[in-house]
């Protein structure tokens, strides 16, 4: 991820690789162009067995309920984006809010989240897939179509230091997410989607 996030992408020879689990009962699948990574406790043997390839096998739905096993849980396939930080904007930390739900989905798969936010909405960091530092944000409903999306996250690649990456999951249904994190200068690196499995 962070090879990927400086440019340095792995070869489009429509290979996979199997890595080791992320750690906390969690798996994934992230495809780049032309190559997947995958990490997950099964063995490498099995997972060549059901087929994964660079050229999207490895997202496929067959592929992903094998890995996740009749009774586990896959996620939603999402747009894996990065960005530089910007440091020096404060944006106040708002431990008032660990209740809300975009928080309690955040702490479901990702560890250390910290929130923060304003009149405007939230804003959560934490070290999610592989320990990457990670970005989500919710927008109050009165602010969608003002400009408020674009606002906060400008405000908060000010949370992260100059120059280090931050990362974002997503969804390219959430059009109006994925444009605003697209304007304030996140770039498509590839896509992923977590699991918990049960097999």
């Amino acid at each position: 991820m962070l090879s990927a996030a400086r440019g340095e992408f792995p070869p489009a020879d429509g290979a996979f690789q199997v890595l080791p689990a992320l750690g906390h009962s969690l798996e994934c699948s992230v495809a780049f162009t032309g190559h997947a990574v995958i990490a997950t406790d099964a063995p490498a043997a099995s997972v060549a067995a059901h087929q994964p390839d660079g050229f999207g096998r490895s997202l496929a739905p067959d592929f992903l309920r094998w890995l996740a096993g009749t009774q586990g849980e896959i996620g939603t396939i999402d747009a894996t984006l990065v960005a530089d930080g910007r440091g020096g904007v404060p944006l106040p930390e708002r431990p008032d809010m660990t209740a809300h739900p975009r928080v309690r989905h955040a702490a479901r798969l990702r560890h250390d989240v910290r929130v923060y936010g304003d009149e405007r909405g939230l804003v959560t960091l934490a070290s999610g897939l592989a320990g990457r530092r990670e970005l989500s944000i919710e927008t109050e409903p009165e602010g969608r179509g003002q400009g408020w999306g674009r606002s906060l996250l400008n405000d908060a690649l000010g949370l992260v230091p100059p120059g280090e990456p931050v990362f974002a999951a997503v969804s390219p249904g959430n059009a109006r997410s994925l444009r605003a994190f697209l304007a304030v200068g996140f770039r498509p690196i590839g896509s992923e989607v977590i699991v918990r499995p049960r097999r």
